[in-house]
């Protein structure tokens, strides 16, 4: 297959290559990955923001150690959901698990579909921060409680019209951190993009809207199958924050309703299905506006995985 020859390739005068599979939710990023990972002889380093956290195994699709077909995968469920993980502490944690990679003379491999964890990687982001302000992210998640999302997304747009452009309203915690910076440094945030230090090969896969938004609802329902009710139940029942990056995530807050006898379970099956359906647009949006990607139709995928 052309795609493994050129990898070969690649590999041959890459003097520091890093590997990019990215594509949206439900596109076979896993079965690809395995192919490529035994091809090159690689290591995978997971790109998704809410894999990190224990306890969402099912939600966020952690691939089980006895799954991983002998691939080593890090950055997975490496922290409990009370913890908050910032852009800049992902990107230090997966920095160091590379450089781990090529000491053991390894192929690191990105794969995941959280955009602006890769972008931090490969366009070599310096990232401006500030300390957690724990007191004003209470107070900003009460306000969101009281008045809605919209209330501080308009807060945002006053203190930041940049950084407002670039985060969705609904993404709360965004919003929260780009306040928190904003009133914390008395700077606007931002982030700083240097060439990248890494020779990248990019994959992605592009699947046609209605076939993959079929494939989003034959996940939900696998979801369902292995027990992600349950596992939602058990988050809630410890009693963590909803508010929290772990309990925020797909899967987790649109099941909690059910959980707290607020609404059905159908009901709230199908708003999940519905705002995967738009995490997947968002994320192919996000995905066009890196450089070079081969992007493989569903049949050249298909054509890879069967090689």
């Amino acid at each position: 297959m052309n795609l493994l020859k050129d990898l070969t390739s690649f590999l041959k005068s890459a003097k520091k290559p890093l590997v990019v599979l990215l594509g949206p939710t439900a596109s076979g990023k896993t079965s690809l990955s395995f192919k490529i990972a035994h091809h090159i002889d690689g290591e995978i380093v997971s790109t998704d923001s809410r894999q990190l956290y224990k306890g969402l195994e099912i939600g966020s699709d952690i691939i089980a150690p006895e799954d991983q077909e002998g691939v080593p995968h890090h950055m997975l469920a490496i922290a409990e959901p009370e913890e908050i993980i910032t852009l800049s502490d992902y990107r230090e944690l997966a920095l160091k698990k590379i450089k781990e990679i090529y000491e053991r003379k390894k192929v690191p491999m990105l794969v995941g579909g959280t955009g602006l964890y890769i972008s931090s990687i490969i366009e070599n982001y310096e990232l401006q921060g500030c300390p957690p302000d724990e007191n004003l992210r209470k107070q900003l998640y009460k306000e969101v409680e009281e008045h809605g999302a919209e209330y501080i997304y308009k807060k945002l747009e006053k203190l930041d019209p940049e950084a407002a452009k670039n985060i969705h309203l609904n993404n709360i915690r965004y919003v929260v951190r780009a306040i928190e910076i904003n009133l914390g440094t008395g700077e606007n945030k931002h982030s700083t993009k240097k060439d990248s230090e890494f020779d990248l090969f990019l994959i992605g896969i592009n699947w046609p809207r209605e076939e993959l938004y079929k494939r989003v609802g034959q996940r939900v329902e696998i979801q369902v199958k292995r027990g992600l009710v349950d596992e939602v139940k058990a988050l809630v029942e410890k009693g963590y924050d909803e508010n929290l990056p772990a309990m925020s995530s797909l899967g987790a807050k649109e099941l909690i309703p059910y959980i707290k006898g607020e609404m059905e379970l159908e009901e709230c099956l199908e708003i999940l299905r519905q705002n995967t359906r738009r995490y997947a647009k968002r994320q192919m949006t996000w995905f066009r506006r890196y450089d070079s990607v081969r992007w493989l139709s569903p049949s050249e995928l298909e054509e890879v995985i069967k090689f």
